[in-house]
């Protein structure tokens, strides 16, 4: 009698999946046509794609790049493709990048801000990776004086003195805390306004007249182009996010009389536009200074930006302080932490992580706002794209300057938001 087995005794030999189930074919079904509804969009998207690159991209590709006039542009498309052809004519841009990055400045002394973005990048480089050597911070704190000085020349003891001040500030604090540490505090406050005010000028000057070192001075006039938005962008995003954590600390202080002041700042600059802040640094702020004062036009945009900008910046961090738990703050007065102590080491670095997607998003807000010193008639680089198209030479070309401005602001932008995943992802603590 012969005995049938039900069970197998051998293992199956591996085989191949199928190939609907591997490689590309698997990705379009799980991410393209998972749905009906998710192929039809998928169709959707491609003709809308595919419509966009059959207009757009023979446009591009018939580009001109060589040429000193609109007129030239288009005689090399109709001997090159023929007669009635289309295509872009970025030789504007070839003729007219130095224009549109550093405005009026001298052609000359295009090292000067050349050199400032180069120190730039230095002194930003402690700040933004931990790995750079601490001892660069000093520069980092220097740096402010040093890009004023190369950017506006003049004196080099001007912004020497302006540094002094912080010395002098500190120096106050030192005499007078041990007496009391409120009026240290408040010595630390006003000995460099004063020191600012009416010593720091007398100070550089004779300085300057015993040692002379000294670059060609300009004014606002000859700034302009990216150079114009880089300054007032950086500037605003430095000095606004150290304003807007003092802010956001005095919103939420016990004391009546700061947490009044506060309020009312950040309230009063948030209701009101940046265009009419722009105008009163303009036009009203010189019917507040004593007669004969003379402060510069981009000065008094870089304290109004900042302003503005800190007063949005303490409400994304005060954001962050209501989120901490209770506990944080209980803990840090279980070590018998003092209040700036609890701030520095435990609250402030939660809640700074915390928005991190907040204030990069306002630091681009920011410097994509610096356009609208066009208003007060500074020369941002949409207004020098607006010039350069009134000229009878340039005159018809409009997308591709404009087009040129949009890549250096997406520049700029995306690598502010690369940063902040990148900061993201450092100070990630959780294994999600």
């Amino acid at each position: 009698m012969t005995s049938q087995s039900y069970v197998r005794t051998e293992m199956v030999a591996a085989q191949k999946p199928p190939g609907v189930q591997t490689g590309i074919v698997l990705w379009m079904r799980e991410k393209l046509f998972s749905s009906w509804l998710n192929a039809a969009l998928t169709l959707v998207a491609v003709y809308a794609v595919y419509s966009i690159l059959a207009t757009v991209g023979p446009w591009f590709y018939r580009s001109v790049w060589t040429g000193s006039s609109l007129t030239e542009c288009r005689a090399t498309l109709a001997a090159t493709y023929g007669e009635g052809v289309s295509g872009a004519c970025f030789a504007v841009i070839r003729e007219r990048w130095q224009q549109i990055l550093f405005g009026f400045y001298p052609r000359e002394l295009y090292w000067r801000p050349t050199l400032t973005l180069v120190l730039m990048l230095v002194a930003l480089w402690p700040v933004l990776f931990s790995s750079a050597p601490r001892g660069v911070l000093w520069f980092s704190a220097a740096f402010p004086a040093v890009a004023f000085w190369l950017l506006w020349g003049g004196t080099v003891w001007l912004p020497v003195m302006i540094l002094l001040g912080f010395a002098v500030g500190y120096l106050a604090y030192r005499l007078i805390s041990p007496l009391n540490g409120l009026l240290g505090a408040i010595a630390a406050i006003l000995a460099p306004i004063f020191w600012w005010l009416f010593l720091c000028g007398p100070a550089a000057e004779l300085v300057q007249s015993v040692i002379s070192i000294e670059l060609r001075q300009l004014k606002s006039a000859d700034f302009g182009g990216f150079l114009l938005s880089t300054v007032i962008g950086i500037s605003g995003i430095v000095f606004s996010l150290p304003i807007g954590v003092l802010l956001a600390l005095g919103r939420q202080s016990d004391l009546l009389i700061v947490r009044t002041v506060c309020v009312a700042f950040i309230e009063g600059f948030r209701g009101v536009p940046l265009i009419t802040l722009l105008f009163v640094a303009s036009l009203l702020l010189n019917y507040f200074l004593p007669p004969g004062t003379e402060f510069d036009v981009i000065l008094r945009v870089i304290i109004m930006v900042t302003l503005f900008s800190a007063a949005y910046m303490a409400e994304v961090i005060r954001g962050g302080l209501a989120a901490l738990p209770r506990g944080q703050y209980e803990a840090a007065d279980a070590l018998g932490l003092d209040y700036w102590k609890a701030q520095r080491l435990i609250i402030m670095p939660q809640a700074l992580k915390i928005t991190i997607p907040g204030i990069v998003g306002q630091f681009i807000g920011l410097f994509k706002d610096t356009t609208l010193v066009s208003f007060i008639s500074l020369q941002d680089p949409l207004q020098l794209v607006s010039s350069i198209r009134a000229n009878t030479q340039w005159n018809g070309v409009y997308w591709e300057p404009f087009l040129f401005v949009g890549f250096l602001f997406f520049i700029f932008c995306f690598s502010m938001s690369r940063y902040s995943m990148y900061l993201e992802n450092k100070l990630k603590t959780d294994h999600r």
